[in-house]
């Protein structure tokens, strides 16, 4: 099905995501040779592209005829990269879509600054749509990222994470680029406020699914398909959605046995296979793909405000594939 699925959106977007690859590399705009190698290094390592995809289909869907559609939507791949650079070093992870992290390879101090960097580009060319309410959205997403991932690391392997808490740290985290990007897209379009509302809303589901399909993932998938160590959540004291509710509906001893794995920072294979069976047993897997479906479907819900359309359809699919990837 997910295989399926991907060759259906791939079939139809393929030229757009060549368009936005040369454009990245052609809009980076770095002065320096070790910027654009270690903005590369990420940049360019297999991503998808899904946030700039949303952005032109987005604009398409709302009748943008300007032409400048894939220059525009290279702002949300920067600010994305940006994101997991400044991410990967707070977190001290390893591994990012299978290379090793820029940090671990130039230093923590030059992926900060390009991070910054990529901000600073991002911002640059969202002024160039000459438009206030666009570089708006822009510096809105760049505050909600950063306070959610300072949210988040406050409540490191805090076990009284509330369900709430998470919902926000990932709505800041993960939805409000997905939002802007489909949001951005409606707005050089000139769409109106209930169409640019409906795309916003379908950005702000679509988000909120990935991220938590991306956490399920933590538990489901195995490094090489994944490209980053399965459990890094875990490791680095991170409760997501599957964990939350696993600990609301566990009795006592499975309750003490989670919260004795998820505090140990160095916990073995065998406990964290132990911690996965415990997750499923006790419904927490379940819980959070059933979550993740309920925001599919009020994402589909959304683009109702459209007529039928290829990119209407292609929209549609990318939020059925939010749950069905498997990396």
């Amino acid at each position: 099905m997910s295989a399926d699925l991907k060759h259906r959106i791939l079939s139809r977007v393929q030229a757009d995501l060549v368009a936005v690859e040369a454009a990245l590399r052609e809009n980076l705009g770095a002065h320096l040779p070790i910027v654009s190698d270690v903005a590369g290094h990420l940049l360019f390592s297999g991503g998808k592209r899904l946030r700039p995809l949303l952005m032109v289909l987005s604009a398409r869907l709302c009748g943008y005829g300007g032409g400048r559609e894939i220059f525009f939507s290279t702002v949300f791949e920067y600010l994305h990269t940006a994101t997991l650079l400044h991410d990967d070093l707070v977190d001290g992870a390893v591994l990012r879509r299978g290379r090793k992290a820029a940090h671990a390879v130039w230093g923590n101090e030059v992926a900060v600054l390009v991070g910054d960097f990529l901000l600073a580009r991002s911002l640059t060319i969202a002024s160039d749509t000459g438009m206030t309410d666009v570089i708006k959205v822009i510096a809105g997403i760049t505050e909600s990222m950063s306070q959610g991932e300072i949210h988040q690391l406050t409540r490191k392997k805090h076990l009284d994470l509330a369900e709430t808490e998470y919902l926000e740290i990932i709505r800041r985290k993960t939805a409000v680029l997905m939002e802007g990007a489909c949001r951005v897209g409606a707005l050089i379009s000139g769409a109106d406020e209930r169409r640019t509302a409906a795309l916003t809303a379908y950005g702000h589901h679509l988000g909120m699914a990935f991220q938590m399909a991306d956490d399920l993932l933590d538990y489901t998938a195995d490094t090489a398909i994944l490209g980053k160590t399965v459990g890094a959540d875990l490791r680095e004291g991170k409760l997501t959605l599957p964990v939350i509710r696993a600990l609301s509906a566990a009795g006592d001893d499975d309750r003490k046995t989670m919260e004795r794995i998820i505090t140990d920072g160095d916990f073995s294979v065998d406990d964290f296979n132990t911690l996965v069976g415990l997750l499923v047993s006790c419904g927490g897997i379940d819980a959070a793909r059933a979550a993740a479906e309920g925001h599919v479907n009020a994402a589909k819900a959304e683009l109702s405000a459209f007529a039928d359309s290829p990119y209407r359809d292609t929209l549609k699919d990318i939020a059925d594939y939010a749950l069905s990837r498997k990396h």
